[in-house]
């Protein structure tokens, strides 16, 4: 049985942890409010762009001489994974649940033969990755993330790299792998091929929004358009991914810190209870002792 001195110096730890982590929820309340509204802001852009880019890849996919980023390489020999984690911890399962996905994929793809890159975006990521395949590591990008959260020059650099690593023929298909944000207790772990460009049936989109199926004409050329949109959409969908990550992140860390200050406050009941019982007997016991005494006078 614990004495009351160790007692009283677990209660007093424990408090301390609950005050930190009260502020660490507080915190990263603060920072979700800002995250959600970048990232709610930014899905109308990126889903009209892969819309419109759906719709130009039906009418172009098949015509020869379309971008390189619409028609492949015609192959899938080598796939590069980027990954998106955060770069610190204590946020419940968000970093677990992105290096389990991409683990699995990684796993399938090598069964099949195939050739696997990998490009680090969080520092969590590349450390538990890097122990299995420290050697398909191509890049890492460590604090991405700055004071006033994420920004799109940071995905540049990031799409920057993808595409040059697709210019030089080092790999034939592209796939991310980020939390999309739901709410502040869920996220949902999800993988986007990139290259080369996969859109949705649009025309089935459309019917389900407007009822019917609308043709349209544009100036430049499809081409033209594709040459200059496509590789501009792998950033914009990259950025769109780092908002997205960056927000359940932080919804992540407020609820595993919420639900560690409960924690803390039930332990420091608990505890209490402990020593309140503990300093009872030990009074009970020393009025025993004196009554004792006084009767054996």
């Amino acid at each position: 049985m614990a004495s009351l001195k160790d007692l009283r110096s677990r209660i007093a730890s424990v408090k301390s942890t609950k005050k930190i982590t009260s502020a660490m929820k507080m915190v990263a309340a603060s920072k979700l409010r800002r995250s959600q509204d970048a990232a709610e802001a930014a899905r109308p852009y990126a889903d009209r762009m892969g819309t419109m880019l759906g719709r130009l890849a039906a009418a172009v996919g098949g015509v020869q001489g379309a971008p390189k980023l619409l028609a492949g390489t015609g192959k899938d020999d080598v796939h590069l994974l980027v990954v998106f984690t955060a770069d610190r911890g204590l946020c419940g399962g968000f970093n677990a649940s992105i290096v389990k996905a991409s683990r699995l994929k990684i796993r399938a793809l090598k069964a099949e033969g195939k050739t696997v890159k990998l490009i680090c975006v969080g520092r969590k990521g590349a450390d538990a990755l890097k122990r299995e395949f420290g050697g398909d590591i191509v890049a890492r990008y460590i604090g991405i993330e700055g004071k006033k959260g994420i920004n799109f020059s940071s995905a540049s650099e990031v799409a920057d790299k993808v595409l040059a690593l697709y210019e030089e023929g080092e790999f034939d298909v592209c796939t991310i792998f980020y939390n999309k944000f739901v709410s502040a207790i869920s996220q949902v772990v999800t993988a986007q091929q990139l290259v080369p460009f996969a859109g949705a049936d649009v025309e089935e989109q459309e019917e389900e929004v407007t009822g019917s199926s609308a043709v349209y004409e544009y100036e430049p050329s499809e081409e033209a358009i594709l040459a200059d949109l496509l590789p501009r959409n792998v950033g914009v969908q990259i950025f769109g991914a780092m908002l997205e990550s960056s927000a359940s992140e932080h919804g992540a860390r407020m609820s595993a810190m919420d639900n560690a200050t409960r924690n803390a406050g039930d332990m420091i009941d608990r505890l209490s209870i402990q020593y309140n019982r503990s300093r009872q007997a030990q009074i009970t016991n020393e009025l025993i002792e004196i009554i004792s005494g006084a009767e054996a006078l």
